[in-house]
């Protein structure tokens, strides 16, 4: 009896040294620019080459994952900026920001040359998605800092982006706001069309220096999963930097992976698309003044898109 008590006594003070480590770590993504500088670490995952287990799941939209994340079968989660405060708010601080995966992915687009300018869009029509959607906010955001009243053009909305380039497709001389990879297909199928003003240049100039920036993606991670397995996101970081790197160095292969992963139809569109969507690696402090002046910016147009509240310092892990 003594020996099987010292047994356990042993084996439970060798476990105590032991850092607990989850059988895998369940990541989500879009099928959109925040995932493409996930899938190297993806490829990696599936050859057994990562430096832990991984499980992805890929959605179309990011309402499939927070109903995942809230319930706990997710672990980390690659959504749009926005929608990451909006998760934060619902789940009472449940979710903290780790990086910043994408930076700004908006662009107007059109056949008409004399569009180059903020100041060159007043007394346009402007096409774009959904109202009250983040292309919105930030279109009406850059307008006002150019002095330009929203009675001096028009906005006109549709559902999807595929109709606003298939409007451009029919009708280059308009002006449309797309987001990539959808800019790239809209200039690949029409030669009349071109990238007329790259909205993330407009934001920085609007910001000056050290203010914010137009961030589309972060990668967010549930705080009791970070709690419990702090070492496994440490990790993930180093490999989702690493990851990013690669597709940053080798586009040629990046497109074959997103392609491959469904994110892109076809390789030449998605290696096109790849240096245009910004795709960063952005963490700590770095990444918390990036995204806080973002986030405020959206506020001040309307609260109910960062879920009516903005989040608060423990929003931003910062190890």
């Amino acid at each position: 009896m003594f020996a099987m008590i010292a047994g356990l006594l042993l084996g439970m003070l060798a476990g105590c040294g032991r850092q607990a480590e989850p059988d895998a770590v369940r990541v989500g993504g879009l099928k959109g620019p925040t995932s493409m500088g996930l899938v190297f670490l993806q490829e990696q995952a599936r050859d057994g080459q990562a430096a832990q287990e991984y499980t992805f799941t890929m959605a179309v939209s990011a309402d499939e994952l927070l109903p995942l994340m809230i319930k706990g079968e997710l672990d980390i989660a690659l959504i749009p900026a926005n929608v990451a405060s909006v998760l934060y708010n619902k789940t009472e601080g449940g979710i903290s920001v780790i990086d910043i995966n994408t930076l700004g992915v908006l662009y107007l687009v059109s056949g008409d040359n004399t569009v180059d300018s903020m100041e060159s869009l007043r007394g346009r029509t402007i096409y774009l998605t959904g109202r009250g959607t983040t292309p919105d906010y930030v279109l009406q955001y850059l307008l006002k800092v150019n002095g330009i009243d929203l009675s001096e053009c028009t906005l006109e909305y549709r559902s999807e982006a595929t109709e606003v380039a298939a409007l451009l497709a029919e009708q280059p001389q308009a002006v449309g706001l797309l987001p990539q990879p959808f800019v790239t297909v809209a200039c690949a199928r029409n030669e009349a069309l071109g990238v007329a003003l790259d909205l993330n240049e407009q934001w920085e100039l609007a910001q000056g220096e050290g203010g914010s920036s137009m961030v589309t993606g972060v990668t967010v991670v549930r705080n009791a999963f970070l709690q419990e397995y702090p070492e496994a996101v440490g990790r993930f970081l180093e490999e989702h930097a690493a990851s990013v790197l690669s597709i940053q160095e080798d586009p040629d292969q990046g497109a074959v992976l997103v392609t491959a992963a469904g994110i892109v139809a076809e390789e030449p569109i998605a290696r096109q698309a790849i240096s245009r969507c910004n795709i960063t690696y952005i963490d700590g402090a770095e990444m918390r003044q990036a995204l806080s002046g973002y986030l405020q910016v959206l506020f001040e147009q309307d609260p109910a898109a960062v879920g009516g509240a903005l989040p608060g310092e423990d929003f931003y892990y910062i190890p």
